[in-house]
């Protein structure tokens, strides 16, 4: 059976504490990537296949705007994020499919309701039912499902592997990983998904957010790393891990399912993190840790926005405990 890393390759990345007890462990991969693609820093087994699930959603976007998608501004940015489905989010969504001359009905991936707690009462007050727009990957299908109108290809098999819009996927990935797929799933939203290595989704992530100062990038790459930071709100939601640390560190940050993180610095020093549990909640504290301790961001900057972004650990109303780096991590500090 095809299988990602064991657990006797992986190492320990974060612990959570609670009352001075250590009650979980986090082990996991990671690596990290500098500006010319060479690899930094590896810990555990950074070779082996891995679902990028979400992750890869600019390379997603980006194979649709390839295929003639004319994404602007928040278009872009909500292609490739995963979205909490607020009113905003939903209304730029609902706009690219009118646009596509399309409608939710056409939409791929399931119903939904939204992660953001103002979109959720308001559907629960007005009595409507899950919705597609709300689904956090509607932003992707949206983008597929106009590139089907563009060319006109089928829309009814717009999610099936060998369809034109998901060979283009394909081939994006493995250009910008500089691997080839090793094996090829049905993601939660129903797309293809599509095993790639930790090491070649940082690469991935270090071309991405070059690609802006690089003249002879691939323009419309340059337009997704441009339109995530510029419109962080739009990858993930206001308040949330990646797009607080797009807003405060200039730092493209895309999470994926199943405990999956990538980042990427301007001048292209990357990141790649699986935890093997699934869990992602410790994944920004490793990723944006491990690129500090590399030199490419500021440890201060860092410091202040994991403050932001990692969950207490509570007791009541009271903190009681930490989620913490685990030793792996911790060796690469002192």
């Amino acid at each position: 059976m095809n299988h990602t890393f064991r657990a006797y390759d992986a190492v320990e990345l974060a612990v959570l504490e609670r009352s001075g007890f250590v009650e979980s462990v986090h082990v996991g991969s990671a690596v990290v990537v500098a500006g010319d693609g060479s690899v930094v820093t590896a810990l555990g087994d950074v070779s082996a296949p891995i679902y990028p699930r979400s992750a890869a959603k600019p390379f997603q976007a980006l194979a649709a705007m390839q295929s003639g998608v004319p994404l602007r501004g928040a278009q872009v940015a909500i292609a490739a994020g995963s979205h909490t489905g607020s009113l905003e989010h939903m209304d730029i969504v609902s706009d690219m499919l009118k646009t596509a001359g399309l409608t939710e009905a056409h939409l791929g991936c399931p119903a939904a309701w939204p992660g953001d707690s103002t979109a959720r009462a308001w559907m629960v007050r007005t009595e409507r039912q899950k919705s597609k727009l709300a689904m956090n990957c509607s932003g992707k299908h949206t983008a597929f499902l106009w590139a089907c109108v563009e060319n006109g290809w089928d829309l009814s098999g717009y999610l099936e592997p060998n369809h034109p819009m998901q060979r283009s996927v394909r081939q994006v990935l493995e250009e910008y990983t500089g691997e080839s797929v090793r094996h090829t799933g049905i993601d939660g939203c129903g797309a293809p998904v599509m095993a790639v290595s930790l090491t070649g989704l940082a690469r991935a992530f270090t071309a991405l957010a070059k690609a802006p100062s690089d003249k002879n990038a691939n323009a419309r790459a340059a337009t997704i790393a441009t339109s995530m930071l510029d419109y962080p709100w739009a990858v993930e939601g206001h308040g949330k891990p990646n797009t607080v640390v797009m807003e405060e560190l200039g730092v493209l940050a895309k999470m994926g399912a199943e405990g999956v993180l990538a980042m990427a610095t301007p001048t292209g020093a990357s990141v790649a993190v699986k935890m093997l549990d699934g869990n992602g909640r410790a994944a920004t504290l490793v990723g944006l840790t491990l690129l500090a301790a590399s030199g490419a961001l500021d440890i201060p900057a860092v410091a202040q926005v994991l403050g932001k972004v990692v969950p207490p650990v509570m007791g009541g109303t009271s903190r009681a405990g930490s989620l913490r780096l685990g030793q792996a991590v911790l060796a690469l500090l002192d």
